[in-house]
C-alpha cells in the first residue's frame, strides 16, 4: 500500500480534499480555526487510525499486541488501562504522554514480561488526556492502532473517557477513522455504543467503518479444540442480524490470546508444551478438565507428580489458555509442529488472526482514502460551523461539491440505504440481488474480482466481460418502467462502480480510459 503519509495527488479523493483543507487554512486567520484545519490536514496525511474497543475484558490489548505481532500493551488492570494509548510508527523507541492541558511531556518507560511498563511520574489517570507510543514496527507503517479503556466499567470515569474519545460530540468528531469493536456476547451496551460511534455521514450511521469482533471465541466452546468452529456459527448468526448489520461491516470470531502466543511463543515454552505432550495421554486429558485441576501443585500423572512444575504450567495456561494448550499438544505429539515457529503458525491459523488481517486490508487499508477523506469533512464541517457567515459560504458549498460528487461517498450512502432497508428488492431473488448489491459495493473486497465475485486468479478478459455484462444488466434494471425511484438511483450508483473499474481496467492495458 502506497505511504499515506506522503503527498497526495489532486486527481484523487484525498487529494481533492487535502487541497480543499489547504485553501481553507489559507483563507482562515491565525488563531483556533487555523490550528484547527491544520490538524485535520495533519491527519489526512497520517496513516489511517483504527481504535479497538469494547466491554471491561474484552481483550482488547490482546488483540493490539496480536496485531502489532509482540507485547506491548499492557493487559492487566493497571493505570495505563485507563487512558487512551496510541501505537504509531516511528524512528525510535518513545513515549509521551499528552496532558489535559495541552502540554506533552516525555515519559520513561521499561519492559517488563515483554508488556510497556510506562512512568506516569505520579500523574492521576484524570489529569493526561491520551499516551502516545511510538514504535519502529512495519505492521504501525499502515495503520495507527489506538487502545481504549472498557466500555461499561465499574468505574464511572473510565467508560466515560472511552465514550468521550470514540462518540462525536457538537465540537469534537470522531478522532479514530476506524473501530474494531470487540464483544463476547451481543449485548444492550454494545449496540449502543456502535450506535453512538457513528459520525452523521451523511444522516445516516454508516457500517463502512467498523468490524465487530466475537472476542475470547475460544471460551465459547468452553476451550474445546472445536471451539473456533462453534464461535464462527456465532458469529455467523451475528452477522445476519439486522441490528448489526446497519452499524458493522461483519462480525468474525477471534482468539485475541493465541494470536498474541503465536505472535511470541518462546522455543523454551515449546519445550514445555513438548514435555507434556510425551506423558500419558488419557492422564493428561485428566489433568486438562478444568483450568484449576492443569495449574494445581499436587497434579499427578498417573501415580507419579507431573514432572512439568506448577509455575511452568500456570505460565502456559496464562500464555495460551485450555484451547491453546489442547490444539498444541495433539500436534506436538504427532510431529506435526517439530519447532516453536511451527507452532506459532498453527496457532495463528486457528485464532482466526488471519481472517481479521485480511478484511483490516480489503474492508479498511483499501479504503483508507475514503476513510480519511470522510474523517477530515466531518471533522472541517464542525470547525466551519463556528467561522464568520463570509467563510462558511466560501467553504461549505465546496465540502458539500466533494461530499456528493465523490463515488465512493455514493457508494457508502447506498450500502448504508440497503442495510437499513431503503433500497429493497422484492421478489424471489431479492436476497441473491441484495447480495450482489454488497459485493459490488465492495463488501467482499474492492479489486474487480471480488466484487463481480469471480475468481482471484480470472483473467482480465473475464473480468471485462463480467463488468460489461453487469453494467447492462443493472441499466436495464434502472430504467425498467416500474423501477422505484430508489432501484433507479441504487443502480446508477452501480452502473457508476463496473464503469470506473471498466476504465481502470483499460488504463492498466494502456488504452484510453473513455474506450
Amino acid at each position: 500500500m502506497a505511504d499515506p503519509t506522503a503527498t497526495v495527488g489532486a486527481d484523487t479523493l484525498v487529494g481533492q480534499v487535502d487541497q480543499l483543507v489547504g485553501d481553507a487554512i489559507a483563507r482562515s486567520p491565525d488563531g483556533p480555526l487555523a490550528e484547527g484545519l491544520g490538524r485535520v490536514q495533519r491527519r489526512l496525511r497520517e496513516p489511517l487510525r483504527v481504535a479497538i474497543a469494547g466491554r471491561v475484558k474484552a481483550g482488547k490489548s490482546t488483540l493490539l499486541n496480536a496485531l502489532v505481532g509482540e507485547q506491548l500493551a499492557p493487559t492487566d488492570a493497571g493505570e495505563c488501562t485507563r487512558i487512551v494509548t496510541w501505537y504509531r510508527h516511528g524512528p525510535t523507541y518513545r513515549v509521551t504522554l499528552d496532558l489535559a492541558d495541552g502540554t506533552r511531556r516525555p515519559a520513561r518507560f521499561t519492559r517488563q514480561s515483554g508488556a510497556l511498563d510506562i512512568d506516569l511520574d505520579g500523574l492521576a489517570a484524570e489529569s493526561i488526556d491520551r499516551i502516545v507510543v511510538e514504535w519502529p514496527s512495519k505492521r504501525l507503517a499502515d495503520l495507527t492502532l489506538i487502545d481504549t479503556p472498557g466500555i461499561a466499567s465499574l468505574d464511572a470515569a473510565v467508560s466515560a473517557r472511552a465514550r468521550a474519545f470514540l462518540t462525536p460530540d457538537d465540537d469534537r468528531p470522531v478522532e479514530a477513522d476506524a473501530v474494531l469493536y470487540l464483544m463476547r456476547h451481543m449485548h444492550a451496551d454494545d449496540l449502543s455504543f456502535l450506535e453512538s460511534f457513528h459520525d452523521d455521514e451523511l444522516t445516516n450511521a454508516s457500517p463502512i467503518n467498523a468490524l465487530g469482533l466475537l472476542s475470547r471465541a475460544d471460551e465459547i466452546g468452553v476451550g474445546r479444540p472445536n471451539a473456533m468452529r462453534v464461535a464462527e456459527r456465532i458469529a455467523g448468526r451475528y452477522r445476519n442480524d439486522p441490528r448489526l448489520r446497519r452499524l458493522c461491516q461483519t462480525v468474525l470470531p477471534i482468539n485475541g490470546l493465541a494470536a498474541e502466543t503465536a505472535a511470541t511463543l518462546t522455543q523454551e515454552e515449546f519445550e514445555s508444551l513438548r514435555q507434556l505432550s510425551e506423558l500419558d495421554r488419557s492422564a493428561i486429558e485428566d489433568l486438562m478438565l478444568s483450568a484449576d485441576r492443569f495449574r494445581a501443585e499436587e497434579a499427578t500423572i498417573g501415580d507419579r507428580a507431573c514432572p512439568v512444575p506448577a509455575l511452568v504450567r500456570t505460565h502456559l495456561l496464562d500464555r495460551l489458555g485450555l484451547f491453546g494448550i489442547r490444539v498444541a499438544l495433539p500436534l506436538i505429539r504427532q510431529g506435526r509442529a517439530t519447532s516453536a515457529l511451527e507452532l506459532a503458525g498453527a496457532l495463528e491459523g486457528r485464532s482466526g488472526i488471519v481472517d481479521l488481517r485480511r478484511e483490516l486490508l480489503d474492508r479498511f487499508a483499501h479504503r483508507s482514502d475514503v476513510l480519511r477523506s470522510r474523517s477530515a469533512l466531518l471533522a472541517m464541517s464542525r470547525l466551519i460551523s463556528a467561522a464568520s457567515p463570509a467563510l462558511r459560504a466560501e467553504l461549505a458549498p465546496e465540502i458539500e461539491r466533494i461530499r456528493s460528487g465523490a463515488h465512493a461517498f455514493a457508494e457508502i450512502r447506498l450500502l448504508n440505504d440497503h442495510r437499513r432497508g431503503a433500497v429493497a428488492f422484492p421478489g424471489p431473488n431479492g436476497d441473491e440481488v441484495g447480495a450482489e448489491i454488497e459485493r459490488l459495493l465492495g463488501a467482499d473486497g474492492t479489486s474487480p474480482t471480488a466484487r463481480l465475485g469471480l475468481p482471484g486468479d480470472a483473467g482480465p478478459d473475464d473480468v471485462r466481460a463480467g463488468l460489461l455484462e453487469t453494467i447492462d444488466r443493472w441499466r436495464r434494471r434502472g430504467e425498467h418502467p416500474l423501477a422505484s425511484p430508489e432501484v433507479a438511483a441504487a443502480a446508477a450508483v452501480l452502473v457508476r462502480t463496473c464503469e470506473g473499474a471498466l476504465a481502470l481496467d483499460g488504463q492498466a492495458d494502456g488504452e484510453p480510459a473513455d474506450r
